[in-house]
């Protein structure tokens, strides 16, 4: 699925986002900048051990929940990983929105701070962080519109959801506030 958004795209498709060919991957990281699971876990795996040698050399203080810092990517096909550190779900009494919509955001302006096109990023929060699915499609979604309607840039933002419950959700979620007429 394809959308235009002002002089930019935003898609959505199924895969394995440690095989996109793009500028900079999004991770769903944790705070520590500790090596986890899920989407954390494979970024890791694919790139080997220079991702987590530089975020602990550059980042010895982690990152706050909120926001997200860069690295290299090792041995990905990008030149870039954004490790985005997403809330974890506590009903939603915890700023968790706000909190989600600032990881992508500051994630994205790491990519244009670094010149970076194309993009690719998970549905960050929505595994073992709980956040429920149709509420971070939206949330996740908004923002990145929002940002490409005023940025302009990166000319692609491509949401690589892992399996097909999840696309399901961001598609439902993109069809009910994309840009009119997109």
């Amino acid at each position: 699925m394809r959308v235009a958004v002002a002089d930019c795209w935003l898609e959505l498709c199924e895969g394995d986002i440690t095989q996109q060919a793009v500028d900079l991957i999004v991770n769903a990281a944790n705070s520590y900048l500790r090596i986890g699971g899920g989407v954390d876990g494979a970024i890791h795996r694919q790139g080997g051990p220079a991702i987590h040698a530089d975020t602990a050399r550059r980042y010895p203080d982690g990152c706050p929940t909120g926001s997200a810092v860069i690295s290299t990517a090792g041995q990905l096909a990008a030149r870039y990983v954004a490790h985005a550190v997403g809330p974890q779900w506590n009903g939603g009494r915890n700023n968790e929105a706000e909190l989600l919509a600032g990881a992508y955001r500051r994630a994205l302006e790491l990519a244009v701070e670094h010149e970076c096109q194309a993009v690719a990023t998970p549905a960050i929060s929505t595994g073992v962080y709980g956040y429920p699915l149709n509420e971070a499609a939206r949330v996740s979604l908004r923002t990145v519109i929002d940002f490409l309607t005023t940025q302009k840039r990166p000319e692609i933002v491509r949401f690589v959801l892992f399996n097909a419950e999840t696309f399901a959700a961001y598609s439902n979620a993109l069809a009910e506030i994309s840009p009119p007429g997109k």
